[in-house]
């Protein structure tokens, strides 16, 4: 059974920081590029980022750049998604998700093999 999981959400004041983790099980993450996705309250979920396979590539959304790093330690089967700088706006489930592809088209990962749980980011004062 495919699983991707999430860790690492929580409550954070504006300007700190969070480090989310994405794990698999059942699946070679060193296949597939991997897309960070975020949903806000009342929003549709948009993609912020995307890897390819190998990490020599990775895209950000205009959103979070300079901000937000992604890594992926395929060894360790894991992506991360550090988040600096956090602000109110970045409040939302994070999603990360294996594409179907080892590359990526731009931040946003079109056509996506599996999808973790999501794990909630709030911040606030």
């Amino acid at each position: 059974q495919v699983q991707l999981v999430e860790f690492g959400g929580g409550w954070v004041q504006p300007g700190g920081s969070l480090r989310l983790s994405c794990t698999a099980s059942g699946l070679r993450l060193d296949y597939y590029a991997i897309g960070w996705f975020r949903q806000a309250p009342g929003k549709e979920r948009e993609g912020i980022s995307c890897i390819t396979n190998d990490g020599d590539t990775i895209f950000y959304a205009d959103s979070v750049k300079g901000r937000f790093t992604v890594s992926r330690d395929n060894a360790q089967n894991t992506a991360s998604l550090q988040m600096n700088d956090l602000k109110a706006e970045d409040t939302a489930i994070y999603y990360c998700a294996a594409s179907v592809s080892p590359i990526c088209s731009g931040y946003v990962v079109r056509s996506v093999h599996s999808w973790g749980q999501g794990t909630q980011v709030t911040v606030s004062s």
